[in-house]
């Protein structure tokens, strides 16, 4: 592979809601960076770091014992002042002022649109980790964190499951996910929910309280309703009260799992996503490659446009909510 020898110093940060999974990729794209003799360096708190000059040379001990860490040591941050362009111009100074001549950036749309703006206003080469639990980014199979999260909601759900069949109750569990089901829908299947409400497929009142009045006639002691938040936290509380309303058969109660879900020990399998990826990164830049968020679609790299990747995403795959319908009977 020929590289790019004016790319020196390769900048990294982590932006938006924190993922488990980031400081695997933070690791990665500095030890990358190190083993072909470029240096990296960390920008903390995002866009707002960035504005304000708050990075730091970051060596292989810098970023030792964190692959198995949580959220991510380069702090993360939301910045308005970078939505303008006074402040995307004060951003790019920083950088140069540290002889950044490359960015990697680790987040979700809102990094990713930033990041886009600054390689179209001032031509720095950019290329993007997908970082978000959400798993709301079109390109890429899974972003990092996403499968962190899952089985996080996965194991709570079983746990208010051991509480539900112990008192004949209802409970609507509300996971996280933005405008996306994706954690709801596959935390459902793998804790064995009797219904999945996401926001890709609506499902309205009249057949949650049909899917439960089927488990009541079969003499089921507890049930289980998953709903993605759909970009509203505790609309389940208006859900679980319409419902309660038109079926009394059990105790309702509703269980919101909220940030825990972005919190714990990422999985082996966000490690290993988030150290390929990372990898990889620091490869296309030096390879030329600017304007991209990293994917992995079949197993396989991805390259795919900024603009693409933050687009309308049709990532839903009607498969695996036909599934959780067959396996709620």
């Amino acid at each position: 592979m020929k590289f790019d020898s004016s790319i020196q110093r390769i900048g990294v940060f982590t932006s938006g809601g924190d993922a488990p999974g980031m400081n695997a990729a933070v690791r990665a794209v500095v030890r990358a960076s190190i083993f072909y003799g470029k240096q990296a360096v960390g920008i903390y708190r995002g866009y707002e770091g960035m504005i304000e000059g708050d990075m730091k040379l970051l060596d292989s001990r810098s970023v030792s014992n964190i692959i198995q860490r949580g959220g991510t040591i380069l702090k993360s941050a939301r910045s308005t002042e970078f939505r303008t362009p006074e402040g995307r111009k004060k951003a790019y100074e920083n950088l140069k002022a540290h002889q950044i001549d490359a960015l990697v950036a680790i987040g979700g749309d809102g990094t990713f649109r930033g990041a886009h703006l600054l390689h179209e206003e001032f031509g720095i080469p950019v290329v993007g980790l997908p970082g978000t639990i959400d798993n709301d980014l079109n390109g890429t199979d899974f972003t990092i964190g996403y499968d962190t999260a899952v089985n996080t909601a996965a194991f709570a759900i079983d746990k208010v499951r051991d509480t539900a069949s112990s008192h004949n109750r209802l409970f609507f569990i509300e996971v996280m996910g933005r405008h996306s089901g994706q954690i709801a829908l596959r935390s459902s299947i793998a804790a064995g929910a009797e219904a999945t409400m996401i926001p890709e497929q609506p499902m309205g009142i009249d057949e949650i309280v049909k899917i439960l009045e089927t488990g009541a006639s079969r003499s089921k002691s507890s049930s289980l309703v998953v709903v993605a938040e759909g970009g509203k936290t505790g609309r389940s509380f208006d859900i679980a009260k319409e419902v309660n309303e038109r079926f009394s058969h059990y105790d309702t109660k509703v269980t919101i799992l909220g940030h825990l879900q972005r919190g714990g020990s990422p999985t082996v399998a966000d490690r290993v996503l988030a150290s390929r990826m990372g990898v990889v990164a620091v490869e296309a830049l030096l390879g030329g490659k600017t304007d991209v968020m990293i994917g992995i679609v079949n197993n396989q790299i991805n390259f795919e446009p900024f603009a693409e990747a933050t687009g309308k995403v049709d990532n839903f795959d009607p498969e695996m909510l036909r599934i959780a319908n067959i396996l709620s009977f």
